[in-house]
C-alpha cells in the first residue's frame, strides 16, 4: 500500500436486510423503568451483538433524521445507507453486524472515546485485516507511525494525506501524475476543454469518461478541418479562409448594389430613388461626416445606373472603400484576374457560387470546446493518442481495492465515537432521562420569564410543526434565534414548570445553543397547555380578578364618555347663550325609569347581604371546629377542582413522542414526561445557597404596606375576638334559650 486514498462511500458488507447471526440460547435482556417507560439495558458488547433479536416494539425509537441533532453529521450521512435523510433501524443494525465483523468485541463501542485504538481492532477477521492496515497507512501518512490509536481529526481532511502522492485509487489523475511533459501538457489540454474531476488531493484531473469524451471531440474536429482542404471547399489554398473573411464583409451591400442596378434598369424613374433625394444627402452634408459613419454606410454603396458595373478601385462609398479594396485584392484579382478594376453583376453571381462549399463546410462546423486549441494542436493531440493518459488511469485504479479501506477507517472512527451515543438516544432514550447529559435532539437551554428550559429542539416551520406537537399536551413556545452575524435557526421550547401568566408573542429571551453560543430569541407562536397543577389551581381566581377588571374598565370607560358628553353640552349651551342662540334641550329624564332602577338595584343589594350573611351565619355556626375547615376546602375544591382535574389528566398525558415526531422522528413509545421529570426539564429561579438577601427596599409603597398590615391586624382581632365569644358563649356562639315547655291542661271531669 504504497499511496493513501480518500474517503469513498463504502457500502457495509452486510446489508440491513441480513438474517442476524445465530448465537445458542436466547439472550437475557434486562430493562429498566423510568418515567413509566420500560426501556432496554445496553451495557455490554452482547447486549449490542444481539440487538437484532430484540423485538423492535421495545426499542423507543424506530427512525430519526439526519438534520437538526445533536451528533456529528458525518457520523449520521455514514449511517444513513440509502441517503434519504434518515437513520432507520435496519440500517442501526448493519452499522453493529459491520462493526462486528471488524473489531475484537462490541463493547469498545460502549467505552466510545475519540480515539480509535488500533488494539479494537481485530486483525484475525478478514475485514479487519484490511481495516488495520488501513489505519496504520493513515497514521503513515501523518507521520504519526508509532500511534496507537487514530483520531478523528487524523481522518477530518483527508486531501492532506494525498498532497505528495500521485496515484490515490480514485481513478483521476492531474497533470502533476505524468512525468512526460508532453503527456503532462495533454493532461491539462484535456481539463481545459472538457472539464476536470476532483481528485482526492483536492487537485483537478482527469478521469476516463472525460478522456474519451476529449479524444472523440478531437477526431471530430480533425475530420471536419480536413473535409475543409477539400478542392472545391478550399478552392484558393491556404488564402481560401482570408478571401472568405473580405468577401463575406461585403456580400450583402454588394447584393444590395446589384439589385438597384436591376430596379433602375426595370424602371428609369427608380434610378433617382436608388441613388437617395437630394433632401437626404443635404441633410447628411449638415453632419459631422466623420462622427457619422454608420449614416455614411447606409447609403448606397456606388452610384447606381442601369447595366453599370461596380467600379472597385474608382468613386464608391467612403465607408465601404477600404473593404471593397480587400475584396479586389483577395478575392478578385486571384479568382478573375489581377488586373480587374470593376466587377459585373454576373461576375459576382460567379464569385458568390464558388464559395457556396466553403459557406456550407463552415455551417457543419462542429461547436466543440477543443476548437480553441487550433487544428494543429489537436492534431499533434491526436497524433500522440490517449494511450499514454489510460495507463496513467489504469495505475492509479489499481491501488483501488487497497486503498478504498481507508474510508472504512473514516466510518469506523465516526462509529466507535458515536454509535453508542446514538444507540442511547434510538433504542432507549437513556440520555433525555439522564439529568447528567442531554439527549441528542435538546438543541440548548432558553431562558425567559424567569426560567432555564432544557427541552428545547430545532423546527424548519413552527406552523406545519405545531399540528402534530400539540398532541403532545405540553406548552410550547416556538422562538426565532438570531445571532449578530445573520445566522438564524427557529427552536421549540417546552415550559414544564411555573405559569403562562407573562409568556406572549413578541417576548424575548436568550437561547444557549449545546457549543455554548449565545441567540436573541423571540416567541414567534404558542401552543398553550396546563404547565402545572398551581397554575390550574389559581386559574379561576385570575379569571375572576380579570373579569373584575375587565368590568371596572368598561364602566370607568363609560362614565368617562359620559362626562365627556356632558362637558361638550354645556360648552355648547355657553357659546349658544353667548352668541344669542338656542340653548340645548335637555333630555327628558324619566323619573319612574330610575326610581326602578334604584329599586332593583337596593332589592339585589339586599339579597346579596342576605345571601352573605347566612353564609357567615352559616359557617361560623359549624360545629365542631373542623367543619369550618372542611368547609373551606369544598368551597376551594368547587372552584378550583374542575381546572386542576382538567390539568391534572392533561399533565398525565404529557409526550414528548409529538415533538419529536413533527421533526421527522419515529418515536415507538409514549416517552411521557410526568410532574417530576418537567420540574428537571424546566427550572425556575430561586436564589443560590447561602445567599444573604437585604429585605429593605428603598422604592417599596410604604403606604401600601401599612394598609397590608393594618388589614392583617384586623383580621386577626376579628379572630381573636371570635375566640373570646366563643369561649364566652356570647353571639354568635351564645347558646340557644331552652324553650318554654307547653302549659299544663287542667283534665276535665265528666259531669263536674
Amino acid at each position: 500500500m504504497s499511496e493513501p486514498a480518500a474517503v469513498p462511500a463504502p457500502q457495509p458488507t452486510p446489508t440491513p436486510t441480513r438474517a442476524p447471526q445465530q448465537r445458542a440460547g436466547p439472550h437475557r435482556w434486562r430493562f429498566y423503568r423510568v418515567g413509566g417507560l420500560e426501556q432496554p439495558y445496553l451495557e455490554t458488547g452482547e447486549d449490542l451483538a444481539r440487538l437484532a433479536e430484540l423485538d423492535q416494539k421495545l426499542w423507543v425509537a424506530l427512525s430519526c433524521p439526519t438534520r437538526g441533532l445533536e451528533l456529528d453529521a458525518r457520523t449520521l450521512e455514514l449511517l444513513d445507507l440509502d441517503h434519504d435523510g434518515r437513520v432507520r433501524a435496519p440500517e442501526v443494525l448493519a452499522a453493529l453486524r459491520w462493526c462486528e465483523e471488524r473489531l475484537v468485541d462490541l463493547e469498545s463501542l460502549l467505552r466510545g472515546g475519540d480515539a480509535l485504538p488500533l488494539a479494537d481492532i481485530d486483525a484475525a477477521k478478514p475485514a479487519g485485516h484490511v481495516l488495520l492496515g488501513a489505519a496504520r497507512q493513515v497514521l503513515f501518512h501523518l507521520g504519526k507511525p508509532e500511534a496507537s490509536a487514530v483520531l478523528p481529526a487524523d481522518v477530518a481532511d483527508l486531501t492532506k494525506l494525498y498532497e505528495s502522492t500521485r496515484f490515490n485509487g480514485d481513478g483521476v489523475v492531474p497533470p502533476e501524475t505524468a512525468d512526460d511533459p508532453e503527456v503532462r501538457q495533454a493532461i491539462a489540454d484535456a481539463i481545459a476543454c472538457a472539464g476536470g474531476e476532483r481528485d482526492r488531493s483536492g487537485k483537478p484531473g482527469i478521469d476516463r469518461k472525460r478522456l474519451d469524451a476529449f479524444f472523440e471531440d478531437l477526431a471530430k474536429l480533425d475530420a471536419w478541418a480536413r473535409a475543409g482542404e477539400a478542392a472545391d471547399v478550399a478552392f484558393l489554398g491556404e488564402a481560401t479562409a482570408a478571401a472568405w473573411e473580405a468577401f463575406h464583409a461585403v456580400k450583402d451591400k454588394v447584393d444590395d448594389h446589384f439589385v438597384r442596378c436591376r430596379l433602375a434598369a426595370l424602371d428609369p424613374r427608380a434610378a433617382v430613388a436608388m441613388n437617395r433625394s437630394e433632401p437626404e444627402l443635404v441633410a447628411l452634408a449638415a453632419r459631422d461626416l466623420a462622427r457619422s459613419r454608420e449614416e455614411v454606410a447606409a447609403f448606397p454603396l456606388a452610384r447606381v445606373e442601369p447595366g453599370r458595373p461596380l467600379a472597385l478601385g474608382g468613386p464608391v462609398n467612403p465607408a465601404w472603400a477600404a473593404a471593397l479594396a480587400a475584396l479586389r485584392e483577395k478575392v478578385v484579382a486571384p479568382v478573375l484576374g489581377a488586373d480587374r478594376g470593376s466587377l459585373a453583376a454576373e461576375e459576382w453571381e460567379l464569385l458568390s457560387a464558388r464559395f457556396l462549399p466553403y459557406q456550407a463546410w463552415l455551417g457543419a462546423k462542429p461547436a466543440q470546446a477543443v476548437e480553441r486549441l487550433g487544428v494543429p494542436r489537436v492534431r499533434a493531440l491526436l497524433a500522440m493518442g490517449k494511450a499514454p493518459i489510460e495507463a496513467l488511469v489504469a495505475r492509479d485504479l489499481a491501488l483501488e481495492a487497497e486503498e478504498a479501506a481507508i474510508g472504512d477507517v473514516v466510518r469506523m472512527v465516526h462509529y466507535h465515537r458515536d454509535l453508542a451515543l446514538l444507540l442511547r438516544n434510538f433504542v432507549s432514550f437513556a440520555d433525555f432521562y439522564d439529568p447528567r447529559r442531554p439527549a441528542v435532539f435538546q438543541a440548548g437551554t432558553l431562558y425567559l420569564d424567569g426560567r432555564s428550559c432544557d427541552l428545547c429542539v430545532r423546527v424548519d416551520d413552527p406552523g406545519a410543526h405545531a399540528v402534530l406537537a400539540a398532541h403532545s399536551r405540553m406548552y410550547l413556545a416556538y422562538c426565532e434565534c438570531r445571532r449578530p452575524g445573520g445566522e438564524a435557526m427557529k427552536i421549540a421550547a417546552c415550559f414544564t414548570q411555573g405559569d403562562s401568566d407573562y409568556l406572549m408573542v413578541g417576548r424575548n429571551g436568550l437561547f444557549y445553543d449545546r457549543q455554548g453560543r449565545d441567540w436573541d430569541a423571540t416567541i414567534v407562536k404558542i401552543v398553550d397547555n396546563p404547565i402545572s397543577i398551581r397554575q390550574a389551581f389559581f386559574s379561576p381566581y385570575k379569571k375572576f380578578l380579570r373579569m373584575i377588571e375587565d368590568q371596572v374598565a368598561r364602566f370607568a370607560a363609560a362614565k368617562e364618555k359620559a362626562s365627556e358628553a356632558r362637558l361638550a353640552s354645556g360648552a355648547e349651551a355657553g357659546v349658544g347663550a353667548a352668541t344669542g342662540g338656542k340653548p340645548p334641550v335637555p333630555a327628558a329624564v324619566d323619573v319612574g325609569k330610575m326610581v326602578g332602577i334604584i329599586a332593583a338595584l337596593g332589592v339585589g343589594a339586599g339579597a346579596i347581604g342576605t345571601l352573605l350573611g347566612g353564609l357567615v351565619s352559616g359557617f361560623v355556626g359549624l360545629e365542631p371546629w373542623w367543619a369550618k375547615l372542611v368547609a373551606v376546602l369544598g368551597v376551594l375544591l368547587v372552584i378550583s377542582g374542575p381546572s386542576m382535574l382538567i390539568a391534572w389528566l392533561k399533565l398525565r398525558q404529557r409526550n414528548i413522542g409529538p415533538v419529536l415526531d413533527a421533526n421527522g422522528w419515529a418515536v415507538n413509545g409514549r416517552v411521557k414526561v410526568n410532574v417530576p421529570l418537567g420540574a428537571a426539564l424546566t427550572q425556575a429561579a430561586a436564589l443560590p445557597p447561602g445567599a444573604r438577601r437585604t429585605l429593605d427596599d428603598p422604592y417599596e409603597d410604604r403606604r401600601a404596606r401599612a394598609r397590608r398590615r393594618l388589614a392583617w391586624l384586623v383580621l386577626a382581632a376579628v379572630l381573636a375576638g371570635l375566640g373570646l365569644a366563643r369561649r364566652a358563649q356570647v353571639w354568635p356562639f351564645a347558646p340557644h334559650a331552652p324553650e318554654a315547655p307547653p302549659p299544663a291542661v287542667s283534665p276535665v271531669v265528666p259531669g263536674r
